[in-house]
């Protein structure tokens, strides 16, 4: 007849090698992991709450403008076995860049510059990911603004997976960072003094459904 200790220890045996399948343990499918390779594969949604641009410019060779666009919405569908699969649409709303100053935004929002009435959103596709490390990427697609549509790239850095503490939500989250020339959109008011280069700083966290 087994003592109560020996069924004690039968049970806590079994329920620590329960714990130790790595497919039925919640903390170790969930992440945090900086491991891109075991990031879940699927359909994400930008957390419209943190994905923004963050944009700077020359301006008269005086100083770096800095500014933000916050209405950013996108889908990312991620095969981190295959990450040449993964595709990224992203669309932005124009009326949402922010110069930090109530004169200028209307400026930038006018036909000299976006014209967001008449072009209210910009667009980026990509089609094609192209890892350059175990943590980054170069993505490449067609970004269409103002009415006109060119290839741009980005370089990519994935930061880490998991659970979000807050929301509970598995969340993946990236840096990026472009360079696109102004002119090549028919942004081109004020060239030379104000640059043509607009370095882009790119942050989003995908959440799963």
């Amino acid at each position: 007849m087994r003592t109560p200790l020996a069924a004690l220890l039968t049970v806590m045996a079994a329920s620590a090698a329960h714990a130790q399948t790595p497919a039925q343990n919640p903390a170790q499918d969930a992440g945090p992991t900086t491991d891109p390779t075991q990031v879940r594969a699927g359909s994400y949604v930008l957390d419209a709450a943190h994905g923004k641009i963050t944009w700077s410019v020359s301006h008269l060779g005086y100083s770096t403008y800095y500014g933000q666009i916050t209405d950013v919405a996108g889908q990312a569908d991620l095969d981190p076995k295959d990450p040449g699969k993964s595709r990224l649409t992203v669309t932005i709303g124009m009326g949402s860049i922010n110069a930090l100053n109530e004169a200028l935004n209307r400026h930038l929002q006018g036909p000299d510059f976006f014209d967001t009435q008449k072009f209210p959103t910009a667009t980026f596709t990509a089609t094609l990911v192209e890892p350059t490390s175990p943590t980054t990427a170069r993505v490449a697609g067609s970004l269409t603004l103002k009415g006109v549509t060119k290839p741009v790239a980005f370089d990519a850095t994935f930061n880490r997976a998991g659970l979000n503490p807050i929301d509970k939500r598995y969340t993946v989250g990236f840096d990026g960072w472009a360079v696109i020339k102004r002119s090549d959109f028919g942004v081109s008011a004020f060239l030379p003094a104000i640059g043509d280069d607009v370095s882009l700083r790119l942050e989003g966290e995908f959440k799963a459904p």
